[in-house]
């Protein structure tokens, strides 16, 4: 059985809450703004679930994820996904050994805490589906046993929202298993040059050390913020506004496909993640409205004439909270 990753960091005073909101100060030390992407992965490492992160090249989603795994001292491993990419460069394989003419299995991968999967729209539906099983049951089957993989695990997948010849877009069924979907805008004039700043004054994107960013959170944290954000308190009010707000997607006259009951519960958590971040022990409607964006928006399909009259995915979902009534 895979083990997970020793932490001989020490828990500081404010506990894993004062541990995991420490992340922004520490990422931010190698990436700039991006702090709502920050604070998704750390929602979705909560919460067990993955991330689909959308950007235009070069917005730093990349660094972000190598510089989320150092800040929180997890074992991640990055796959460059491609047309010719086999399920079991993912998986692992079983591997003949010549010596004691004897198959043996090479983990692939996948076995890891935080797996990059980049351009993962770049690789045939096959070697996508191979990673259905990791994302849903935290295992990998092959030859008919099951192996499991580390805890925590999360996959973060990017995709380019350009340069869609040559591709192969995500059916519904895979990006349903992605917990949030986060897009990663273009910095600011500002931020930008923050961004050529760093570099004139010996930046290296690829020696985090040296940047200075350094353990802050781990493993241990994590597993003690999950068991604190499952004793919040979720009124039913709450509930039934997450209820309404996603039978309201399944009703808007843009859309051919709503929010099924998974993407309901996935709301409901986010939303206790980010209420427990906010250092509340309840939910308020305001922590559902702040995670419907990323943890619906992915779920939803367009009618192709409301596409083609410029709708988009992010203006249905806030037009359904605007007329859906919220509870005081």
């Amino acid at each position: 059985m895979t083990e997970a990753p020793t932490d001989s960091r020490e828990t500081p005073p404010g506990g894993p809450r004062a541990a995991l909101t420490a992340l922004r100060t520490e990422i931010a030390k190698a990436v700039v703004g991006q702090d709502s992407a920050v604070t998704g992965l750390v929602v979705a490492l909560l919460c067990g679930g993955h991330v689909l992160l959308e950007g235009v090249p070069g917005v730093a989603k990349t660094l972000l994820v190598r510089t989320l795994s150092t800040a929180l001292a997890l074992d991640t491993k990055r796959i460059q996904f491609t047309p010719d990419l086999m399920p079991g460069d993912v998986t692992g394989s079983l591997v003949y050994d010549a010596r004691t003419a004897e198959f043996s299995f090479q983990p692939g991968p996948v076995f890891t805490n935080l797996l990059l999967a980049d351009e993962i729209n770049r690789t045939p539906p096959k070697t996508q589906a191979s990673l259905l099983e990791a994302m849903e049951e935290h295992q990998v089957t092959v030859d008919g046993e099951p192996r499991p993989l580390p805890v925590p695990f999360l996959v973060a997948a990017t995709q380019n929202p350009v340069e869609y010849e040559g591709t192969y877009p995500l059916p519904e069924a895979q990006l349903d298993r992605f917990l949030l979907k986060l897009v990663l805008p273009l910095p600011s004039r500002d931020q930008e040059f923050q961004v050529l700043s760093r570099h004139a004054a010996g930046f290296d994107p690829r020696n985090l050390a040296a940047a200075g960013v350094r353990p802050v959170a781990g493993p241990a944290d994590i597993t003690a913020a999950r068991a604190e954000i499952a004793e919040l308190t979720v009124s039913p009010e709450i509930l039934a506004y997450i209820v309404d707000l996603c039978r309201a997607t399944r009703h808007s006259p843009s859309l051919s496909i709503g929010v099924s009951p998974r993407g309901a519960t996935a709301l409901l958590n986010t939303s206790r993640a980010w209420a427990w971040l906010a250092g509340r022990d309840y939910v308020t409607p305001d922590d559902v409205k702040a995670l419907a964006l990323p943890t619906l928006r992915h779920r939803i399909q367009l009618r192709a004439e409301a596409e083609m009259e410029g709708v988009t995915a992010d203006s249905v979902i806030q037009a359904v909270l605007a007329q859906t009534p919220a509870p005081r």
